[in-house]
């Protein structure tokens, strides 16, 4: 009934073995993930014409059209006048579940005339740029202001059933 032998152990003992090397490979792997997590992420938003297209430009002798077949399409173009024109890229890093942080950006601005001419070249990197902070503060709207119950409850007895007379709807 019993093996006295030792075979019994030996073979235990190898399935205790066994079953500590995929510990040891399961946790191995799972601190190389943990590890991979927290390196850094880097993107890149945005376009930045190479430095050989935009040596190409020549400020007086170029119009729009010219300009937008050598350097392609801007980012955006102004608001408010849309004779000046952004290029504008930005690498951002960002690490586990951190706020992404601006790394480098660059903005190239082209100026046109009222000829559609352009005037002159801009540029700006991330130690040029200001930091816009959003307010806080709210809009004031026209109208009551509504508790949560008056919200749920305030349409009770509004409405009439059909047939009713004096209804507005």
């Amino acid at each position: 009934m019993f093996d006295r032998s030792g075979h019994g152990q030996a073979r235990m003992s190898s399935i205790r073995f066994r079953h500590r090397s995929e510990i040891m490979a399961l946790l191995c792997l799972g601190i190389t993930i943990i590890f991979c997590a927290c390196e850094p992420r880097i993107a890149t938003h945005g376009f930045m014409p190479r430095e050989e297209l935009v040596s190409q430009l020549s400020p007086g002798g170029q119009d729009k059209r010219l300009v937008s077949q050598v350097m392609g399409t801007p980012s955006s173009i102004g608001s408010f006048d849309d004779n000046v024109w952004y290029y504008i890229t930005q690498r951002t890093e960002k690490q586990a579940f951190f706020k992404p942080q601006v790394i480098e950006q660059q903005v190239l601005v082209l100026f046109f005339d009222e000829n559609e001419i352009l005037q002159s070249i801009e540029k700006y990197n991330l130690e040029e740029a200001q930091l816009i902070e959003p307010l806080d503060d709210k809009t004031p709207t026209v109208g009551r202001k509504l508790t949560i119950l008056q919200q749920l409850f305030g349409n009770l007895g509004r409405f009439r059933h059909d047939g009713e007379e004096n209804s507005p709807y």
